[in-house]
């Protein structure tokens, strides 16, 4: 896993940047990253993992999610299958420049600041901006701004919306402890499916093990074996998502014990794996489960 800053280059004429990603998964640039620039995005339909900041869940039917200046997230393409289609819209805050007294002015700036949490708005608000988002890629200069504008001031009205993190990540969390984090985040990825040895992990981040368990929980908030854990029920999901069975995916992730991994699945997704497979096969539902009550989770791969 890396942990890059992007550079964020406006759209030419622009004050912002707009981004239509509609290329197979193959080619889709998901890596973990942070910039200055607010990013609206908006998955227009599809499957895949939405991780920002210390939040991780997985989405279907597409998304809608607004992350606020520096806030560390994937891109949308994590986990997804073809075919994935986006739009993205990425502007520093100060670009939006208006009288304080103008009405919406404050509701926007309200918005904006709930951002640094992680908004994931619901479906019906999604399916409202759709046409005011394509057509934002189509217009150019003044029309495009006022767009935008339009854009914000629909959602700071909206109420239908859950707030991904109960904390605002600083993006120094990540860029201070940068390497050692890639190369815990890494080890678990390739070894998830084997019993994991947490003394080696600390070796590995060149730390006593009482020193690594304090590093680890102070960088994630959470421990290292909850991090496990909760690494292993995400990719049982998707695994689940692809017809394989209970026990096929317990054993795939790690769980040498099919009674542990039931426990650990209801825990996390507040369904127990059966619950899940008959409602995702019948209903093709909205994987968007809570991972906790404080959705803290960190890492993607």
């Amino acid at each position: 896993m890396k942990v890059t800053f992007e550079r964020v280059i406006p759209d030419e004429e622009s004050s912002f940047r707009t981004i239509h990603n509609n290329s197979p998964i193959s080619e889709f640039k998901w890596q973990y990253h942070y910039h200055p620039e607010i990013e609206l995005v908006c998955v227009i339909s599809g499957s895949g993992t939405r991780h920002v900041g210390y939040h991780k869940s997985n989405y279907s039917n597409g998304d809608l999610v607004l992350i606020g200046s520096n806030i560390p997230h994937s891109g949308f393409g994590l986990n997804s299958i073809d075919p994935h289609e986006e739009i993205v819209l990425q502007f520093k805050e100060d670009i939006l420049q208006f009288p304080e007294q103008e009405v919406g002015a404050k509701s926007i700036k309200d918005l904006l600041e709930l951002s640094k949490y992680g908004i994931q708005f619901h479906s019906k608000i999604k399916k409202a901006m759709l046409p005011k988002l394509k057509l934002m890629l189509e217009s150019e200069g003044y029309k495009r701004y006022l767009l935008l504008l339009d854009i914000l001031f629909e959602l700071s009205t909206c109420k239908d919306y859950e707030l991904l993190n109960k904390e605002i990540m600083p993006y120094t969390i990540i860029s201070k402890n940068k390497t050692r984090l890639e190369n815990i985040f890494t080890y678990v990825e390739h070894h998830y499916d084997q019993e994991i040895n947490i003394e080696n992990v600390a070796k590995l981040a060149n730390l006593t093990l009482p020193a690594f368990c304090n590093f680890f929980k102070k960088a994630t908030q959470i421990t290292f074996t909850e991090f496990v854990n909760r690494y292993r029920i995400n990719k049982a999901c998707l695994l689940m998502t692809q017809d394989k069975s209970i026990s096929e995916c317990s054993y795939s992730c790690g769980f040498n014990n099919v009674t542990y991994f039931n426990r650990m699945f209801k825990k996390y997704t507040e369904k127990t794996p059966s619950e899940f497979i008959k409602n995702y096969s019948h209903n093709k539902m909205k994987i968007d489960f809570k991972i906790d009550d404080t959705h803290k989770i960190i890492a993607t791969f």
